[in-house]
């Protein structure tokens, strides 16, 4: 399914269901095994609440502040590197903000290890290879390492702030008002870790952008009022992330003449909506001006899901996306100079998720006088 109107269909909870659908293998490495993407009704909305409650404008400045810190401290690494791999450098940049935001401690010396562990379940989840197992390995590991926090959390031996990510899932309770189970409540703090060092894959997108498009690092090192938002989205909408989502048909329906026969599985198009020829002028050019006129339609423009936040399965954690997408930008185009070297920039689409071959290579990294 692709475009807007089916998009409305699929996130109908009345036609479809995310019970059963994301297959065993994805479960193992991506999601988890009872996480808030596999519920449905109340169970789902109560969950997704918990999630929201995380996303108030308040929490969502404050992981921008500490990312953006983190940017000036790691230009001063690079600057003394001959080849700086950007995709790698901001997994681990990420990975230190969103540990330190969520209230997870996280010493130096583990830094390389759980980067590498939040990585490799998204980064090669899908891989038909000896990297899918790492990627299965490394959610044990992640697994056992936020339960272990879920229990010191609730035994009082650890007490991060009680707005902060660990605090609310580990007192969270369901709709019985029993608290998440250990392995549940570990779950969903990696949902919380996990997507947010994900948008590494859009900041390397942000960082090609700027490369490919000069007159967009002139409007953001000129601060144009309002543009790191407009540049922000088009990146988003540009570029290639997972490209589609799965549910399953919850009983025999008919739409614009196709069958929808109960049971069947059904994946919704994310990148060919974000491209649709009805919805987006010349949808292959990048424009970030063309958000200037963007109708908030919130099935015509489906980066990370799409629907209403609080009901249906769209990512709550968009508003960081973009905040981290415009920290990102701001930076690179203002705070830094640097060369951007012979590389393979060509995107692989096989790959999930879509990442230009090379990974961005730069070098001569200096910050701005």
């Amino acid at each position: 399914m692709t475009g807007p109107e089916a998009a409305a269909l699929f996130y109908d909870e009345d036609r479809f269901v995310r019970r059963g659908v994301a297959p065993g293998w994805l479960k193992k490495t991506l999601f988890g095994k009872g996480g808030v993407q596999g519920l449905d009704g109340e169970a789902h909305r109560h969950r997704k609440q918990m999630f929201m409650s995380l996303m108030g404008p308040e929490r969502v400045e404050r992981l921008r502040a500490m990312t953006a810190e983190r940017w000036q401290v790691y230009v001063q690494t690079w600057s003394g590197m001959d080849r700086v791999v950007l995709y790698d450098e901001v997994n681990e940049l990420l990975t230190t903000a969103v540990c330190e935001w969520a209230g997870v401690p996280l010493a130096e010396p583990e830094v390389g290890r759980r980067t590498e562990e939040l990585m490799a379940m998204f980064d090669r989840a899908a891989a038909l290879s000896p990297a899918h197992l790492w990627s299965r390995l490394a959610r044990r590991r992640a697994e056992r390492w936020i339960g272990n926090l879920i229990e010191e959390v609730r035994a009082g031996r650890l007490k991060p702030p009680e707005e902060s990510a660990a605090w609310v899932i580990a007192m969270h309770r369901d709709l019985k008002g029993d608290l998440l189970d250990r392995h549940t409540a570990a779950v969903e703090l990696i949902n919380v870790l996990r997507p947010t060092v994900a948008v590494s894959v859009f900041i390397v997108f942000a960082a090609m952008a700027l490369h490919h498009y000069p007159r967009c690092r002139e409007k953001l090192a000129a601060g144009e009022p309002g543009f790191s938002d407009l540049f922000a989205q088009e990146v988003r909408r540009f570029y290639p992330f997972f490209p589609a989502v799965m549910a399953r048909v919850r009983q025999d329906f008919e739409w614009k003449g196709y069958r929808f026969p109960e049971g069947w599985l059904v994946a919704l198009d994310l990148y060919g909506t974000n491209h649709d020829l009805q919805t987006w002028d010349a949808p292959d050019e990048f424009r970030p001006e063309r958000f200037r006129h963007w109708d908030g339609n919130p099935f015509n423009f489906i980066p990370q899901g799409g629907g209403d936040h609080y009901v249906n399965h769209r990512c709550p954690g968009e508003w960081n996306a973009m905040e981290l997408v415009k920290v990102a930008a701001g930076f690179l185009a203002k705070s830094v100079t640097y060369d951007v070297p012979e590389q393979d920039l060509s995107i692989d689409y096989a790959r999930l998720p879509a990442l230009p071959r090379s990974r961005f290579v730069i070098c001569n990294v200096k910050e701005s006088e």
